[in-house]
């Protein structure tokens, strides 16, 4: 089943055409990366999926429905979630209360209820509050729940941001560049993390500079350049495509 299809994506700003003619899709269940040199429209690709900049033309449809058009939030709610290169977590809250922001999109309870903590309200907080504890148990992160995560290392920030973004319920997880800043130790643990997350029937489309992470966990490759995909098939395939070679990873004899 196609959980996620790009069809002819495009995205011009002003005269420079960072995304072109783009289409692929992505299979329930699933791990796909995208890769390609800086400056090719990965992220710029992320952001249209998850409505942060709009389409200039072409069609993105997310289990069978389009959402092209639509607000992040609401995007959100049809079951996509993201991460960011640059961690964006509240230092000055626990590992904890930054999971449970994450809920914020599967809440009921209303301003009032929760400003006079209603019965229902109080009830939901404490469901919030498991349900949170319970990934940070799932991403073996749970003895730092009370830690407030400026205090935590850079891999378990990675985690916690993976937790919160999993807090919504995702169908399917994008991941823009997890492993940026982490050593090979702290890369090693967050591919393990990934595909873990998979094993739980989350589907991961992910953004990756590091090739070792991409072509161990990857089902699927596609690469892109200057706006353009240029090629789209498992990783050893991709690993020996010409084009490839060429063009991502400078070989001038290929």
């Amino acid at each position: 089943m196609t959980l996620l299809d790009i069809k002819n994506v495009n995205k011009h700003f002003g005269g420079l055409q960072a995304v072109s003619q783009v289409s692929f899709g992505v299979q329930k269940g699933m791990i796909k990366s995208l890769i390609g040199p800086n400056g090719a429209g990965k992220t710029t690709l992320f952001n249209l999926i998850s409505g942060n900049l709009p389409l200039t033309s072409g069609q993105i449809f997310f289990a069978g429905r389009p959402i092209h058009g639509l607000a992040p939030y609401q995007i959100a709610r049809r079951g996509i979630s993201r991460t960011f290169q640059n961690i964006k977590l509240f230092p000055g809250m626990t590992a904890l209360e930054n999971v449970m922001i994450g809920r914020h999109t599967r809440s009921r309870a209303g301003f009032i209820s929760g400003m006079f903590h209603f019965p229902t309200a109080r009830k939901e907080e404490d469901t919030i509050r498991e349900k949170s504890f319970e990934l940070l148990q799932l991403l073996e992160i749970s003895q730092y729940a009370d830690v407030e995560a400026a205090s935590l290392a850079f891999g378990q920030q990675r985690a916690v941001e993976f937790a919160r973004a999993l807090a919504s319920e995702p169908s399917i997880l994008l991941l823009d560049e997890p492993a940026a800043g982490l050593n090979i130790y702290e890369t090693a643990e967050i591919a393990r993390l990934i595909t873990k997350i998979q094993s739980q029937g989350i589907t991961v489309l992910l953004v990756e500079h590091d090739m070792s992470l991409v072509m161990d966990i990857s089902d699927e490759i596609v690469v892109l350049s200057f706006g353009q995909k240029i090629a789209e098939d498992i990783p050893s395939a991709i690993q020996q495509n010409k084009e490839v070679i060429h063009i991502y990873l400078g070989d001038a004899d290929a």
